[in-house]
């Protein structure tokens, strides 16, 4: 039980790294690490977060190591991926988000949005990258 303990408290203090260097500094994103576990697909894992944005807030351009299945659980935010049009989705639905590819989301709704965001990522690379 005491080697449990502490070793949650160490993914606590890991999983306050993931959250996005952007993000850290944006107030009115608020990120509630979930799951992270290593895969049977060597040097990968799965981390899954929960992302709460603020009315009209942004979560700054960025990539990640790997893909990323974002599904909006409230509210409505717009997606912005390179090479594509924007995309806006609401509450039950869900944005594929291929390996590397830039990205942004805003909410764009007027109360609070949430993302359920999933990532099947190299394990050892940051989660995020910031991106100009």
């Amino acid at each position: 039980m005491k080697t449990t303990r502490i070793l949650a408290a160490a993914l606590l203090v890991l999983g306050a790294g993931l959250l996005p260097a952007a993000g850290a500094q944006t107030p009115g994103l608020h990120r509630t690490d979930l799951v992270r576990n290593d895969l049977s697909a060597s040097g990968h894992e799965v981390v899954q977060v929960r992302v709460d944005f603020d009315p009209g807030v942004l979560a700054p351009r960025h990539a990640h190591p790997g893909e990323e299945v974002a599904f909006v659980l409230a509210g409505t935010l717009e997606y912005r991926l390179d090479g594509r049009a924007p995309v806006t989705l609401k509450a039950g639905e869900s944005l594929f988000i291929p390996d590397g590819v830039a990205h942004s989301a805003r909410n764009v709704g007027s109360g609070t949005a949430s993302e359920l965001a999933t990532y099947v990522v190299r394990k050892g690379a940051p989660l995020v990258v910031p991106r100009p």
